[in-house]
């Protein structure tokens, strides 16, 4: 038939993929099922950001009310306090925690010791599994004005003891570094796993042409997990309205609210406590949205300076 000028009719490709690879389907479908079922089937109850939901009515039977709860929430007293705290932490964390996790990686694949080497790497993960809560538990317990071991030592070498929970300007010094202790030993593993890949024999040339330790790192080992640490860097900025919102609540005091409010808090004493599930929802969509164009400016800053992106 191709003599006559007709194209033959091709069988779908999907259909020979799924016959040859079905053993794959099957093993992946029920992740697919799980997200469907758990992230994408929920997504249809975002709609009550543009209605006034009732219990009573349902998600169908409120009343539709548009960008009502949108402009409510950016017009908000609190709005301002709220993205000002919500950026200082992120920020912060950004600026200050970033970088840790990396300079650890460096430290610890120069270790020549196989047992210290490992040793480290434990201690600095273990913190990864703690929980919020004992995280915040132990930083109540380290500095209470009374007892804390903080405030002991301060009294042993005759200094005032600071009642630091109660101080809004080092509220936001405690949330960022518990946080980077706890997150430092994972991002940790992350860049070792990427030095894994360096190739041996650039190194053992490098070396034989008198390369240091410094400059190894700086034009071997550096780039080669580069895209590593563009793909980290592009999902941080992308969360940069998101917070611990647990921690914050478990160490804020009405004392430290004005200085440690941030989306996530607000949207639970107002969503949860106050029951106002459009106008919380509305807000998260507002949050959610603003990270999502901040993933895609970054991204697209990444695809053109460089061939490393999400996508």
């Amino acid at each position: 038939m191709t003599g006559s000028g007709v194209r033959p009719i091709k069988k779908p490709w999907f259909k020979k993929y799924i016959r040859e690879y079905w053993q794959l389907y099957v093993l992946v479908a029920p992740a697919i099922i799980f997200f469907v079922i758990f992230s994408y089937y929920p997504m249809y109850g975002a709609q009550i950001a543009f209605r006034q939901f009732s219990a009573k009515g349902g998600i169908w039977g409120s009343e539709w009310v548009g960008l009502k709860h949108f402009i409510r929430f950016v017009t908000e007293p609190w709005f301002k306090i709220l993205l000002n705290n919500t950026l200082t932490f992120s920020i912060y964390s950004l600026i200050a925690g970033f970088p840790i996790p990396l300079i650890l990686s460096f430290m610890i694949n120069e270790v020549r010791s196989k047992p210290f080497q490992k040793s480290v790497q434990m201690i600095t993960y273990a913190p990864h599994f703690l929980s919020n809560v004992i995280v915040c538990g132990m930083i109540i317990l380290f500095f209470r004005v009374d007892t804390g071991m903080v405030n002991n030592v301060l009294k042993f070498m005759g200094q005032k003891q600071i009642d630091f929970l109660v101080k809004p300007m080092i509220f936001k010094h405690l949330y960022v570094w518990s946080g980077i202790w706890q997150r430092a030993g994972w991002g940790t593993i992350i860049y070792l796993a990427s030095l894994s890949a360096v190739d041996q024999e650039v190194i053992e040339a490098s070396i034989i042409d008198g390369c240091s330790r410094f400059q190894k790192i700086i034009h071997i080992d550096f780039p080669t997990i580069q895209p590593t640490i563009i793909i980290n860097l592009l999902l941080s900025l992308g969360a940069v309205l998101a917070s611990d919102t647990d921690k914050i609540i478990l160490l804020q005091r009405e004392v430290t609210k004005m200085a440690s409010e941030t989306f996530g808090s607000f949207l639970y004493y107002q969503g949860i406590i106050n029951s106002q599930y459009s106008y919380t929802t509305a807000a998260g969509m507002f949050n959610n949205v603003v990270n999502l164009l901040l993933l895609s400016f970054f991204n697209w800053i990444a695809r053109r300076l460089g061939e490393t992106a999400l996508w």
